[in-house]
């Protein structure tokens, strides 16, 4: 009878901790549905509701429609992807009703109202939605309005859209509106910007920042289409760029369309400001005022050691297809292009870094094409650099010391010819 009443003891044991552990699993991950695409799934009616009650490591598939919310991912790992239903594809987030409000900061400590934002948290997705800032009624230029944040978080963001994060016409000279914004102070986490369309952005497309101490953000920005509002003089744009400590490759992207004319600062299609060791390869730089820029900063730190390779750079309008406004820099077997380009390819003495040596000094500029810049390769007075293989067509100069190619320019009109006479304008970061 002893015997029985142990065995039947051991029995409820196992059974009671099979429960648990099943109850267990079931808390770890699960996969909710928002909107009512797809049956058998625990259904929500708002993305944020999906998100609070979804155990981390779930999956939320989003229904096609429009979802008027701001959503908040703290410290939880969640996949968020947009899913088919029959013929329906978009799953759209828009402000909320009476526009949209501040629900983070950065770490400089300035307002943001994000669409999507991401806290401290790793391996997060959002696959496949779109997120409109179109009606963020925000006003003046205290708060920055962003379409998906992350900060101090890892994941993936992948297959989106990012669009209209920009402020009513009396505010687009706000340094403010970006369309994807990756920030981190801490341990370097991994991201991935991948075949995303982002467009219609106030300041920048997509950016990547830490704090000027190299613990910023890992990027991979990958096969994305960024496109800028074109010529304007309310705003400097930069469609992606990497900073203030960041690191990471920025490969495949097509780049399109950013241009001040306001003549004090300039756009740039790819802009690696004050971070080391950042890769741009095979991406399409067309129609900007800078192409592909590296800047070091006396206070932030250097851009060195930047490989820019296999570009296609075109359409540059008045500033530099490639500027290396640092060291250490190799160009190689870019593609470059254009008529009112003040150079192919810029070795640019113009920005001191944290440290003693100069900005422009042991740099490489080779297996370039360069068609029709005013000069080829500028050379500012930094030394030793070294050029080799370059091809050129219909340049003025193939070489030209200095840091402006101003012959030829009495053939230049407007923005083009006023920029080449002042030679030390430079790209516009944004800051926090």
């Amino acid at each position: 009878m002893k015997q029985r009443f142990l065995l039947l003891s051991r029995y409820a044991i196992f059974a009671a901790a099979l429960l648990v552990f099943l109850a267990g699993q079931s808390a770890l991950a699960s996969t909710v549905v928002v909107g009512t695409c797809k049956s058998g799934l625990t259904s929500f009616s708002t993305i944020q509701a999906a998100v609070n009650a979804a155990p981390n490591g779930s999956t939320i598939d989003v229904c096609p429609g429009t979802y008027s919310e701001q959503v908040t991912i703290n410290g939880k790992s969640l996949t968020i992807i947009g899913v088919l239903s029959g013929t329906n594809d978009a799953a759209v987030l828009i402000p909320p009703a009476g526009g949209l409000t501040v629900n983070a900061s950065d770490f400089a400590g300035k307002a943001v109202a994000a669409q999507v934002f991401v806290e401290n948290a790793t391996a997060v997705t959002i696959s496949h939605l779109t997120v409109d800032g179109k009606g963020n009624a925000l006003t003046g230029c205290g708060t920055n309005l962003i379409g998906i944040f992350y900060q101090n978080s890892s994941g993936k963001i992948v297959d989106d859209v990012a669009r209209n994060q920009i402020l009513d016409s009396s505010y687009q000279g706000c340094q403010i509106g970006l369309g994807i914004d990756v920030e981190s102070d801490s341990s370097g986490p991994a991201v991935t910007i991948s075949n995303s369309s982002v467009h219609n952005y106030q300041k920048n497309g997509i950016t990547a920042g830490g704090p000027g101490t190299g613990v910023g953000p890992v990027m991979t920005i990958t096969g994305n289409t960024v496109t800028g509002i074109g010529a304007t003089a309310a705003i400097a744009q930069n469609g992606i760029q990497i900073g203030y400590g960041s690191t990471g490759k920025i490969t495949g992207n097509s780049v399109t369309d950013d241009i001040y004319t306001g003549g004090t600062v300039g756009a740039s299609g790819i802009l690696i400001y004050a971070s080391s060791g950042v890769t741009a390869s095979n991406n399409s730089v067309e129609s900007t005022q800078f192409g592909i820029v590296t800047v070091s900063d006396p206070t932030y730190g250097a851009a060195d050691n930047a490989v820019i390779n296999s570009n296609h750079v075109g359409g540059t309008q008045a500033f530099d297809a490639i500027d290396l406004c640092s060291n250490g820099n190799t160009a190689d077997s870019n593609s470059i292009f254009g008529s009112n380009a003040q150079s192919g390819v810029h070795v640019d003495d113009e920005c001191p870094g944290p440290g003693a040596t100069p900005s422009g000094t042991n740099n490489t500029v080779k297996n370039n094409t360069i068609n029709e810049p005013c000069a080829g390769v500028l050379l500012g007075s930094g030394t030793p650099n070294t050029t080799s293989s370059n091809t050129f067509f219909n340049v003025t100069f193939t070489t030209l010391s200095g840091n402006s190619c101003a012959a030829g320019s009495a053939a230049l009109t407007g923005l083009a010819e006023s920029i080449q006479n002042h030679p030390a304008l430079r790209p516009s970061p944004f800051s926090r």
